[in-house]
């Protein structure tokens, strides 16, 4: 319900903590296509926090914070685009 609330307004950003965080993998990937879905078709920018590795690697740009600091900022060449 939180996702529908956040996205009803086709708001230009999106920030998402933990979106999938307490997901099972595959309505995780059910979000996360929603997301990427969304993305596309509203020009939505979401920036997404998360600890889950397998999750960024599917992001466009990943930024790493350790203590505060940025460690890595880079582009992500081998993120999944959206499916139709």
């Amino acid at each position: 319900m939180a996702i529908a609330r956040a996205l009803v307004t086709r708001p230009r950003l999106v920030l998402a903590d933990e979106p999938s965080g307490n997901l099972d993998t595959r309505t995780s990937d059910q979000v996360f296509e929603l997301l990427r879905r969304f993305n596309r078709e509203h020009g939505t920018t979401f920036l997404i926090v998360t600890h889950d590795p397998r999750l960024a690697a599917r992001c466009d740009r990943v930024l790493e914070i350790v203590d505060g600091n940025i460690v890595r900022d880079e582009s992500n060449a081998r993120a999944q685009p959206a499916r139709s």
